[in-house]
């Protein structure tokens, strides 16, 4: 029996390209492995610790073994339980919409929350890094309101090239994924059989995650 982590980084939730994809990648899945637990978090309503400055002031007090306080304690223990979470699963399944060229902010916040040293990565002796979280499944869901997987627009994808950079320098390097695009710039009935498009496939690859 696996753990799965359900990841929507979209707050449009039923008008959502990526939602859709992903709910039937999740809807197949269940099918295929009916003795599988999912867990749904949805960005834009968790309630997600804020990495400011007393976050990123606990954060190096503690990590470098210096003097730190109860509150200092208790904000990074906050951080703390996120990467826990994070890192309890044995696979992931992520809805990414591409918001200007590249990821919605709230899921750069739960990035910077997780990617966090001694915990997701860690700095060798010869100052190179080491993944620490391998071996695990990943499918993406992506959607973007262009066509940015041809030709001079691929310059413009930072959402897929952002994404899959930083997964797989936490150890994330098994990643699937299917794209629905254009879903604005050419109407919408293309987005529409672009859609069903993504989500057949979604659910081949869902079956054999």
């Amino acid at each position: 029996m696996s753990n799965i982590l359900y990841i929507k980084a979209s707050p449009r939730s039923g008008r959502s390209h990526s939602v859709a994809v992903a709910d039937a990648f999740i809807e197949s899945y269940r099918q295929s492995h009916p003795d599988d637990k999912i867990k749904t978090i949805d960005l834009f309503r968790e309630k997600l610790p804020a990495f400011d400055l007393p976050a990123a002031t606990a954060k190096y007090r503690i990590m470098h073994g210096e003097e730190h306080t109860q509150e200092d304690r208790r904000i990074w223990e906050q951080i703390v339980s996120v990467i826990d979470e994070f890192k309890s699963v044995d696979k992931y399944v992520l809805a990414v919409p591409m918001w200007n060229f590249s990821i919605p902010y709230r899921l750069k916040q739960y990035i910077d929350i997780i990617v966090q040293p001694g915990y997701t990565f860690t700095v060798k002796e010869d100052g190179g890094y080491e993944s620490l979280v391998k071996e695990r499944a990943v499918f993406i869901a992506y959607a973007r309101g262009g066509e940015y997987s041809v030709d001079a627009a691929k310059a413009f994808d930072m959402q897929t090239k952002y994404l899959e950079l930083i997964l797989g320098f936490i150890g994330l390097s098994d990643i699937r994924s299917v794209i629905v695009e254009p879903t604005l710039a050419s109407g919408a009935d293309v987005a529409k059989q672009k859609q069903a498009e993504a989500i057949e496939k979604a659910k081949l690859i869902a079956k054999a995650f």
